[in-house]
């Protein structure tokens, strides 16, 4: 084996064209998951989307590793349609192709998904997205270099929140419509560490630079708009690496185990700079961490696993509980024969009892001279409009409620239509580890939660592990399976069965095993 690692980087667009409508983008079967006021919205391009290759050759292995700016890979059938921009056959025909073309093992051969999520279609066709890559891979063949290579990890612990709400039920909660303040226990975690692959040509020279970092990509474009085609923060980040590394660097971004990790700007909405703001945020803390590695010869290593995770059989139960507690919240709300505020009642009342809650309806003096004479009127009066107050926030807690169940009922049953069609007990998966020097990539096809990547940072051997998600496949969320009883939003978009979790770590630690020889 030589003495320096070579290796080779690309990026080519791969964006659609800006031609039609939601409407036009998406399937009848889609559709009837998508909100109907949105069907009408014109694809726009507010900045390009690219498949970024990269090639390291340590003269015995070859790993190619392609990021991809869209949602997921191979999505159509597991989303019904919704994620439908790379086609369940993409990894297979990209494979053979490159086997054919490059002579390089498919099984060497990673795409990785950034999860941008503004629009129903992001990329070009089919064809399209496989033939711009293979010129991206012959260019990436075509350039490389000697070069030496270090890993380490930055810190950015200010732009990111869990998006999972701990209730003191034992539930668990995803954001809006936001639940009652005195019913949170609390928030999960998040990971804070940016693992961070500094490639440089031997003359220190930057080449390359890698990021793995979780989050969500909800921000929309760096113009402040929304469900407009965009790389999101990653492409801010992205070029403001490359800007700030000069040269014909190139910034590589894998998604961590992000499935419940949110950008806490999210909620920003009138902050039109707040793609821009977390991006370039996040691109300071990698410069900070990347400026402390030091680099040199490395091999590689690549461990394969194919297995296969268990679909749930829960979900017919969980909808039956759910239309349960429908019913039972439903005759809550038989109030026959009682009096019931109207919106237009309910508001000046209660904005007058929150304004002044000891003297609500009269001046303090008026309260102070009954209270004088005995006259008790005033108060029952308050007492009554208190109630009155109550009730219509209980109902309005009630039907927040019933909102959310009819989410996940809705969720539930589309899932259970996936997993009828595919019409088998399990699906396969591939799980790749990626060793690159004493850093180690544990991709897998679903999006993985905090608890899940900090548990496989503990099981690692090895100083710099990270989770690559959403990669070579998709297969939606993958909760611990101590989540599934909590019934959170992870969970009800989730089509793995709780087995999956102990399948995962088996796999995860013979690959950490094999690694190790």
């Amino acid at each position: 084996m030589s003495q320096h690692i070579r290796a080779g980087v690309s990026k080519i667009e791969i964006t659609c064209k800006e031609e039609g409508t939601y409407d036009d983008c998406l399937s009848e079967k889609a559709k009837k998951h998508i909100p109907a006021e949105y069907l009408s919205t014109k694809l726009i391009v507010d900045d390009p989307l690219f498949a970024r290759v990269l090639v390291l050759d340590d003269g015995s292995e070859k790993v190619v590793w392609i990021t991809m700016d869209v949602t997921a890979i191979g999505a159509r059938t597991i989303s019904q349609n919704i994620l439908s921009d790379s086609a369940d056959n993409f990894m297979p025909d990209l494979r053979k192709q490159i086997e054919k073309e490059f002579n390089i093992p498919g099984c060497n051969v990673c795409v990785s998904a950034s999860h941008t999520h503004q629009a129903p279609r992001l990329l070009c066709d089919d064809a399209a997205q496989i033939n711009r890559i293979l010129e991206a891979i012959k260019s990436a063949l075509q350039n490389m270099a000697p070069v030496v290579i270090g890993v380490g990890s930055g810190y950015e612990n200010t732009i990111t929140v869990n998006r999972t709400i701990m209730m003191k039920n034992g539930t668990d909660h995803t954001l809006s419509p936001f639940p009652p303040e005195n019913e949170i226990e609390g928030l999960r975690p998040i990971d804070p560490e940016i693992g961070i692959l500094r490639i440089d040509r031997l003359d220190g020279n930057p080449f390359a630079v890698v990021y793995n970092f979780a989050s969500h990509l909800l921000l929309g474009s760096p113009q402040g708009n929304s469900g407009h085609i965009t790389a999101d923060h990653v492409g801010v980040t992205l070029k403001y690496l490359e800007n700030n590394l000069g040269g014909e660097t190139i910034a590589f971004f894998l998604q961590g185990a992000g499935g419940d990790i949110n950008e806490i700007f999210g909620t920003d909405s009138n902050n039109r700079r707040r793609t821009v703001d977390f991006g370039t945020k996040l691109g300071q803390s990698i410069l900070k961490g990347y400026q402390k590695i030091i680099t040199g010869p490395v091999k590689i290593r690549m461990v394969v696993k194919n297995i296969a995770f268990p679909f749930r059989t829960d979900i017919p139960n969980y909808i039956t509980a759910l239309k349960q507690e429908q019913a039972a919240l439903t005759a809550s709300l038989n109030t026959a024969y009682a009096h019931l505020l109207s919106f237009k009642e309910f508001l000046p009342l209660y904005l007058k009892y929150a304004l002044n809650p000891d003297y609500p309806s009269h001046l303090s003096f008026r309260y102070l001279r009954a209270a004088e004479c005995g006259d008790n009127s005033i108060k029952e009066e308050d007492d009554r409009n208190r109630l009155e107050i109550k009730k219509y926030l209980d109902r309005i807690k009630t039907m927040e409620q019933m909102t959310r169940n009819e989410l996940k009922i809705s969720m539930l049953k589309k899932h259970q239509e996936v997993i009828d069609e595919i019409g088998t007990p399990t699906i396969p998966a591939e799980i790749q580890g990626v060793k690159i020097g004493e850093c180690v990539f544990i991709t897998a096809p679903m999006e993985i939660l905090t608890e899940v990547g900090f548990d496989v940072k503990k099981m690692s051997p090895f100083k710099h592990t990270y989770i690559a998600s959403i990669s070579n496949g998709y297969l939606h969320y993958a909760p611990p399976a101590s989540y599934y009883r909590r019934g959170g939003y992870e969970v009800t978009e989730c089509l793995l069965a709780p087995a999956w979790e102990d399948i995962f770590y088996n796999v995860v630690k013979n690959i950490f095993d094999e690694l190790k020889k």
